[in-house]
């Protein structure tokens, strides 16, 4: 297959091999395609049962059945010829099928063997099943996140499948290719979602703000961060923690004086909670963006998902971009030589040439 236009991006060149996972393995597959990366998955007949237009972007997709004795040859010929190899079975599960890292880099040492799982290749939960919510709560993490008379909330899978865990298989993958240069050898990246969340927790675990719900400064209890509901039923979030700024918001939205007096301490955020409360349930989402947005009031609209892309700020910013006739997240971080692209998606057939001739058509 041929290419109408060179691929662009940092990691132009770079060939990844992605066996089919959910959740934060393909995301980590995604960033490295919008970076230019050229991404092969090889898929299980029917696909993984998550489908995801967005995330699955940018890749070649091969369908093999990497059980048979022609799937399992055609992987190690794939994987002779890429920089880094994606996967995230249980620990054990590519050894069985013969793919592990022992017999790969036998046969290609340079290869950067990323492996994401949630609670890693060893530990006595290793080979059990779990989800993000199972991974953030044995961190600390999920415990610190909720009202006080609440059980905790899981914040969706951010924290811990994306969060803790795709971003730091990338990191991880670029770090080793980094080093790769030094030494010509690849290594195993053994990305836990429990590491990564455990590494996010550093800020809290080396500081001195409380974890506690109804004293967590930054988990809503403080008055001066968290979100308000409005006349029309929608929410609007505040941070102003800095004084100063509090201040400021305090003067634009008339609020009495009075509440800026003893603000650090526990005790009275119940009581100027309601009070604020009350203050923002008096005027609609709307009015209070016309009266706050470009304030240094630290102050922002509640959106859903699909209203996000509409905000002039979001937009003027291009955070959103249309492929395929559907809008998608633009590629992020943003270089100012080699940025990335988002790009489509191609199938090819089990016997199809090689690395060199499957990149998808980066003209899309």
């Amino acid at each position: 297959m041929s290419v109408e236009t060179p691929c662009q991006g940092p990691l132009v060149g770079l060939r990844v091999l992605e066996f089919a996972g959910i959740g934060p393995g393909p995301h980590c597959a995604m960033m490295l395609a919008d970076m230019g990366a050229e991404v092969l998955r090889i898929d299980r007949e029917g696909g993984n049962g998550w489908p995801n237009p967005v995330v699955d972007r940018g890749r070649s997709v091969m369908v093999l059945d990497i059980r048979s004795e022609a799937g399992w040859a055609r992987c190690l010929e794939l994987a002779d010829q890429a920089d880094v190899l994606i996967e995230g079975y249980r620990p054990g599960v590519m050894e069985r099928l013969g793919l592990g890292p022992e017999v790969l880099h036998a046969r290609n040492p340079r290869l950067v063997y990323g492996r994401m799982t949630g609670w890693g290749q060893g530990g006595p939960l290793a080979r059990t099943a779990g989800h993000d919510i199972n991974y953030i709560a044995l961190t600390g993490a999920l415990a610190a996140i909720g009202g006080r008379n609440n059980t905790a909330t899981p914040p969706l899978n951010l924290v811990g499948d994306f969060g803790g865990g795709s971003l730091y298989l990338a990191f991880g993958i670029l770090a080793a290719l980094w080093e790769r240069e030094r030494s010509g050898l690849g290594q195993v990246v053994d990305a836990a979602i429990i590491d990564g969340v455990s590494s996010l927790m550093s800020f809290f675990a080396g500081g001195n703000l409380p974890l506690a719900r109804g004293r967590n400064l930054l988990g809503g209890a403080a008055p001066y961060y968290r979100c308000y509901r409005c006349a029309d039923g929608r929410e609007i979030a505040v941070g102003p923690i800095e004084p100063q700024f509090y201040a400021e918001l305090l003067e634009r939205i008339e609020a009495p004086a009075d509440l800026r007096n003893g603000r650090e301490d526990p005790a009275n955020w119940e009581a100027q909670g309601k009070r604020l409360a009350e203050l923002f349930a008096s005027r609609t989402q709307a009015e209070w963006c016309t009266l706050l947005e470009g304030s240094d009031a630290c102050f922002a609209p509640v959106l859903e998902l699909d209203k996000a892309p509409e905000h002039p700020h979001m937009k003027a910013r291009g955070v959103y971009q249309e492929l395929e006739g559907r809008l998608q997240v633009s590629p992020a971080p943003r270089l100012s030589r080699t940025p990335g692209k988002a790009r489509t998606s191609i199938k090819l057939a089990a016997d199809a040439p090689g690395w060199r001739e499957v990149q998808p058509n980066c003209s899309a």
